[in-house]
């Protein structure tokens, strides 16, 4: 009879276990898209009625058939390679940077007291505001618009990097100690998954800085670029083409948000925060 009882109770108690009902994430995913649906159909509303100038603003459906058009020749293709490639070598390269110059800070005393002072006192400045100086000191071909980028993706991962080691529990440090892990585990098992939240952060704030970068970068004497195709249409009084290269900016930073969003979800499973009811 006993062994009976054995074999059925894992039955009873998976039967007695709640279903938890999985969350309607479609439905609130949908809801994200009605608001810019909205504005654009206000935007095309507006315009067509006359309420927008056509020189001034033109309809989203103008601005869709310039881009169809500079998509089919080739020219909207060639500039957006070329702005892509800027904005990844400025962010590889201020990314490395910042990723190295922030861990050791947040790591080492020494590394605090040496580095953490100047980069408090350069964050002060306008990098943007620095176009004359990096002008003189390296040109104004593709250094200064890589470096501009490199500039504007730096200072958000060091300090999110910086505060992310920062921000980690000493009480999970001296556990992780306690139980044997030497200090490249400690780094591996405690401080790298405890700092990767402020790191992504960093990352999405450093992206948005590097395309905000790249459109001052690509209007000092640029021959390529989304940038260069918005001055150049600029001086034709080209607004569809205008707009066109703003849209394009933006839905760049768009799809690098979504982007690091999916990864960041994919690599921080184990993190529950709080949800938006």
């Amino acid at each position: 009879m006993s062994r009976t009882t054995l074999v059925e109770a894992p039955d009873e108690v998976t039967a007695a276990a709640p279903v938890v009902p999985r969350r309607q994430r479609p439905a609130r995913r949908w809801r994200r898209v009605v608001s810019p649906v909205v504005l654009v159909l206000g935007w095309e509303l507006a315009a067509r009625t006359g309420l927008l100038a056509a020189e001034k603003l033109p309809a989203p459906s103008d601005v869709l058939v310039t881009g169809w058009r500079l998509s089919r020749d080739g020219t909207l293709g060639i500039h957006l390679l070329d702005s892509l490639t800027r904005a990844g070598a400025g962010l590889l390269i201020g990314g490395l940077l910042a990723l190295a110059l922030g861990t050791v800070a947040g790591l080492l005393r020494l590394g605090d007291d040496l580095v953490d002072p100047p980069v408090q006192m350069a964050r002060m400045l306008p990098h943007l505001g620095l176009v004359p100086l990096l002008i003189i000191w390296v040109g104004i071909g593709e250094s200064l618009k890589i470096s501009l980028v490199a500039l504007g993706a730096f200072f958000p991962i060091y300090f999110n990097t910086y505060a992310g080691i920062r921000d980690i529990d000493e009480r999970l440090v001296e556990a992780a100690r306690t139980c044997g892990l030497g200090q490249a585990a400690r780094l591996r098992h405690v401080v790298l998954p405890g700092a990767l939240p402020s790191l992504f952060l960093g990352l999405r704030l450093a992206i948005g800085a590097a395309w905000l970068s790249l459109v001052v970068g690509e209007q000092v004497n640029a021959q390529t670029g989304i940038g260069f195709l918005m001055m150049e249409a600029r001086e034709f009084s080209q607004t569809d083409v205008v707009v066109l290269g703003l849209l394009v900016y933006a839905l760049l930073g768009l799809i690098s948000d979504l982007a690091l969003r999916i990864l960041e979800r994919r690599m921080l499973t184990w993190r529950r925060g709080l949800r938006a009811t």
